[in-house]
């Protein structure tokens, strides 16, 4: 496949991401706190099955484990909203058959398997560490959200998203210069705008309720 097409296969996962950030930060804005609306999910989700094919085309360990670490979280937090019953149900179905569908591609000996992208000779050990660190740590902001949503049962952002959100961004960022990566580089760079803004809210916010109980 073209090299161009690739990178623009990545560069409507990563609009998508970004959309959704939009989508949520227009509506944390106008409510004045930070909120996480049906939409964020949905496109997180579809950016998701995009970039994973993204991933796989470029060869790229880190972007897989990231993509298939936080898949289903996405769609835990639909459920959540309520909105999971309310999608098709031949699209649920392709949305549940679809990583299942890549795992076995790269167990095969299809191109673009385990193999070439283990292999990647473009990646040293070292990048791939670091990468693979940072995409943990970005990841893990799903884990602790998800974490939180189910203790209070109901889907929503907390501060510590936030703060992982940035940390892991910044390495993530990092690790897309060293790749020469601008579907990485410009999708994370925007992102981190809108991670410490939703994080300025929330500070915001916490600190006109301790100073209305002064």
């Amino acid at each position: 496949m073209k090299f161009e097409l690739i990178f623009l296969i990545g560069f409507l996962a990563q609009i998508l991401f970004s959309a959704r950030l939009v989508v949520q930060w227009i509506q944390s804005e106008r409510e004045k706190r930070v909120v996480a609306p049906t939409l964020f999910w949905q496109l997180s989700l579809i950016a998701s099955f995009i970039l994973l094919v993204y991933g796989i085309l470029r060869d790229d360990p880190v972007i897989i484990l990231g993509q298939l670490l936080s898949y289903f979280i996405y769609i835990r937090n639909l459920q959540y909203k309520n909105a999971w019953n309310h999608i098709p149900r031949h699209f649920k179905l392709t949305v549940i058959i679809f990583p299942i569908l890549i795992l076995l591609w790269l167990l095969s000996d299809f191109d673009h398997n385990w193999k070439t992208v283990l292999n990647n000779n473009d990646i040293s050990a070292m990048m791939v560490t670091w990468g693979s660190i940072g995409q943990v740590i970005f990841t893990f902001r799903f884990v602790y959200q998800w974490y939180y949503s189910e203790k209070i049962k109901k889907s929503i952002l907390p501060k510590g998203f936030w703060i992982i959100s940035i940390i892991g961004s910044v390495i993530i960022t990092s690790y897309g210069i060293y790749r020469l990566d601008p579907v990485i580089v410009l999708g994370q760079a925007f992102g981190l705008f809108i991670y410490a803004r939703n994080l300025f809210l929330i500070v915001r916010s916490e600190t006109t309720i301790l100073t209305s109980k002064v």
